[in-house]
């Protein structure tokens, strides 16, 4: 939550009265046209025209050191072209960054399920039980490694750590082409669990110093579309690839992870050139002019801590203490998001993860099931970015998300309890690939998690602790399809329509709690008087989303 949101920002923002005049709100630019600088409304958006908002948090961010507190100007104004602009420079600067990185991730991750279309379970002597607990095993280091990497994170800066992670794991994804049987595959399947476990919120959060809120969540929305992109790439090269079987005296799957590791491992030590510590730290002995202006640095400053003034309580390089880790575990009002994240993608990472397997037992063969995967990941990309760009544009997180269940639940019925299953392939298949391309609420969870966690400190646990319930989901939905239950997986399809039911409660007793909180609160803080609210502000010991002057998104 941020106090830009009109629904929802603080009091203290809508009743201040400094408000500047207009002919001085341009600042150093001889056009002061209304229609290229922010009008009254605009600045009322501004907490830090409140002198008691701006006291607070100017010493907040002095005993922080916070690495922008120098940009730190209440009285800053800029046009809405200068802002446009900036933001263009950023998509270039950042969010492709953060997407091509992204890439590195997917690849290894993803390139299992291609391997399995070439015979890889029959080549190590393994079965869908084996694979099932290979799987099991990378979900759970992949859990257990969230929150310890995020703390490294903090400590060493996120710029620092995710290029060693991204090395690290295209390192053991390059040795798996030297798998000789389940014990190997086991081993290789911990430690890229452990080394890729974190890099998403890792790299959420250094996003965050960059962007709004409302910018974040849609540039998450760019960052997972980068997912199903990839995963079209890499279904077109891997039947490409997978036909080296025989050559070298390695099997498909083999160079299949040679290839793909090597070229993450470009990846990753690209960069540890590319990224920067933070907006203002972006000077680089081989970037002398660094990737900003003064003015630009003060523009993306000012208008992020507008946004949320929180984003300043800490600095990039400040480690999380006992203490904060404690309260952020113990902060139940996050606890529905961390649900959502357990329950919501269960049915599609299933699918996803024996897609090829269900496929070549209905009788489609081995090079013709990853280009069939293609199509899924298309659909997929355009309800991601429809459903998350509606939930910004309607302010309506929760209740957009009920169309994801609205959309799994009737076909997960007709996939459980239609006849012609294995008669109808491709009835099959369109009913698989309308599946997998639901929409995906994943990039709306994260910032809503982000948002609701009110400081830079929790929203650093917050993080991991919402992506160890995803991946708790994952060590869940790795066991639900059996050996026993081949080919069509009726008892397994049986509980991924049970759980696509659970979303409905789920979804709609979160969207009411969060409403009765900020109502509850609401009731409060107008109760008080000017006074008593300057009072709160500069002696609670309320923190983060504690405080009677915030509000959940929802």
């Amino acid at each position: 939550m941020t106090y830009k949101e009109e629904d929802t920002r603080i009091e203290v923002a809508k009743d201040q009265t400094t408000v500047q005049s207009e002919d001085t709100l341009s600042l150093g630019h001889s056009d002061s046209s209304i229609d290229h600088v922010y009008d009254k409304e605009e600045s009322k958006r501004n907490p830090f025209l409140n002198p008691a908002v701006e006291k607070y948090y100017r010493n907040l961010y002095e005993s922080t050191k916070y690495e922008c507190r120098e940009r730190f100007d209440p009285n800053f104004e800029w046009t809405k072209k200068e802002e446009k602009s900036l933001l263009w420079k950023l998509e270039w600067r950042v969010t492709l960054l953060a997407c091509f990185m992204f890439v590195a991730l997917q690849v290894d991750r993803g390139n299992l399920a291609q391997a399995v279309a070439d015979n890889l379970l029959d080549d190590l002597n393994m079965n869908t039980n084996n694979y099932n607990t290979g799987n099991t095993i990378f979900y759970l280091t992949f859990l257990c490694a969230e929150l310890p990497s995020q703390l490294i994170s903090k400590r060493l800066g996120a710029d620092i750590w995710i290029p060693i992670q991204m090395t690290l794991w295209s390192l053991v994804a390059i040795v798996q082409c030297r798998l000789t049987g389940k014990h190997s595959f086991y081993a290789c399947r911990a430690l890229l669990g452990l080394l890729e476990g974190g890099f998403v919120p890792d790299l959420v959060l250094w996003m965050s110093y960059f962007y709004t809120a409302s910018e974040l969540s849609i540039r998450l929305s760019l960052f997972w579309t980068t997912l199903s992109l990839t995963q079209i790439a890499t279904s077109l090269l891997a039947f490409g690839i997978l036909r080296l079987r025989g050559r070298g005296g390695m099997a498909g799957w083999q160079w299949l992870f040679l290839i793909e590791g090597l070229f993450t491992l470009v990846i990753g030590i690209a960069s540890y050139f590319l990224m920067v510590p933070s907006v203002v730290e972006t000077k680089k002995p081989w970037n002398k002019k660094g990737w900003f202006t003064d003015r630009e640095e003060t523009i993306i400053v000012n208008k992020i801590l507008r946004d949320d003034p929180t984003k300043g309580d800490m600095n990039n390089r400040q480690g999380i203490n006992l203490k904060i880790l404690w309260q952020t575990i113990t902060d139940y009002y996050q606890w529905p998001v961390y649900l959502i994240g357990l329950i919501a993608y269960m049915p599609a990472n299933v699918l996803t993860a024996y897609l090829t397997l269900v496929l070549k037992s209905i009788g489609f063969k081995t090079l013709q099931v990853n280009l069939l995967a293609i199509p899924q990941y298309a659909l997929h990309i355009v309800l991601l970015l429809g459903i998350t760009y509606l939930t910004e544009r309607l302010n309506n997180r929760l209740g957009l998300c009920l169309l994801q269940p609205l959309y799994t639940v009737p076909l997960l019925a007709i996939l459980r309890f239609w006849k012609g299953t294995m008669v109808d392939k491709w009835g099959t298949y369109i009913i698989i690939t309308l599946l997998l391309g639901n929409p995906y609420i994943h990039a709306i969870c994260v910032s809503m998690c982000s948002r609701n966690s009110h400081s830079i400190k929790t929203r650093t646990v917050s993080a991991s602790l919402y992506n160890m319930f995803v991946q708790a989901g994952l060590i869940i939905s790795s066991n639900i399809y059996q050996q026993s239950d081949k080919p069509l997986y009726r008892k397994g399809n049986s509980v991924l329509f049970g759980l696509s039911l659970a979303m409905f409660p789920l979804l709609i007793g979160s969207k009411f709690f969060y409403i009765h909180i900020n109502r509850k609160r609401d009731k409060i803080w107008n109760a008080m008087s000017e006074e008593e609210r300057e009072h709160y502000m500069n002696v609670t010991t309320d923190t983060g989303s504690r405080r009677l002057d915030f509000r959940f998104t929802h």
